[in-house]
């Protein structure tokens, strides 16, 4: 019995700084969502009242809609780039610890200045507009057009996003036996071919996992969507994080703002699990 006691007292910590932070706010949240929590701590029971509002707020469930737009466009562009800048570094010799700084450098940047720096480049008289003007192309709104600001806003974070998920990857790579792509060189398996039969299998685990991770980090973006557009143009990047952050710290309805966290919560849990079904029915 000592073996499971030792490791579960190096994981102690960590659980409780999880059930501390983590897990008694989401039940804190879970309690406050059938109140009318008031910013003086007044508050009174509504039970179900609150998710029934949900229900018939057309602002809610337009930023639902917004959100899960923006999560299908953010996901598949980070897991392209990270697979493919992963796969490049794994077959780099030189100088390999320079690109994986020069790459990894956007994820440790803050969103703050992140989105402050891609305003000024999305601008119409910006750095990008600029380049295009010598084209003879634009200006163009990249963050006034309500048709182009979630692809803006989902290229930046993925820019900003991509280098953790990228490092998880060209681990999980080198962690693939070489002989068995030597083996598959020998038997005359082309490039596309071992990729598809050997890295890609083996490597199943970890691109679950930042499937995962990327799409928890779509679904709560906020940080550049506060500092790049504050939810427009006409609230079509109004994510539903966003919409959290409106209801309870500008108006001060602290029991809808949680409802909306709760909602945030199951849909996020929800689609883990489906992936997560997905990718076992893709073992068998």
């Amino acid at each position: 019995m000592r073996d499971p006691v030792t490791g579960l007292l190096f994981v102690l910590p960590m659980l409780v700084l999880f059930v501390i932070f983590r897990f008694v706010p989401t039940l804190g949240a879970a309690g406050i969502s059938l109140t009318d929590y008031k910013i003086s701590g007044e508050w009174d029971f509504v039970g179900a009242g609150n998710y029934a509002r949900l229900l018939g707020d057309e602002v809610f469930l337009a930023s639902l809609r917004i959100t899960l737009v923006y999560v299908a466009i953010y996901v598949p562009m980070t897991m392209i780039l990270s697979l493919t800048t992963a796969l490049l570094l794994n077959t780099v010799v030189v100088a390999r610890g320079l690109f994986r700084g020069m790459l990894f450098l956007p994820y440790v940047t803050s969103f703050i200045l992140a989105g402050v720096i891609w305003r000024w480049i999305y601008e119409f008289d910006g750095l990008l507009n600029g380049l295009l003007a010598r084209l003879d192309i634009g200006p163009i709104g990249f963050l006034d057009d309500p048709s182009l600001v979630l692809t803006s806003l989902a290229t930046v974070a993925t820019w900003k996003g991509f280098g953790y998920s990228m490092l998880i990857l060209l681990a999980g790579l080198k962690s693939i036996p070489s002989s068995y792509l030597e083996a598959a060189r020998v038997d005359g398996a082309g490039p596309w071919q071992r990729f598809r039969s050997i890295v890609l299998p083996l490597l199943r685990p970890a691109l679950f996992f930042v499937l995962v991770i990327e799409t928890i980090t779509a679904f709560q973006t906020f940080d550049m969507i506060y500092v790049m557009t504050g939810g427009g143009p006409a609230r079509a990047s109004f994510v539903l994080v966003y919409g959290l952050y409106e209801q309870g710290f500008r108006n001060f309805d602290f029991g809808y703002a949680a409802t909306i966290g709760m909602v945030l919560f199951a849909l996020v849990f929800v689609v883990s699990l489906i992936q997560r079904r997905l990718l076992d029915r893709s073992e068998r």
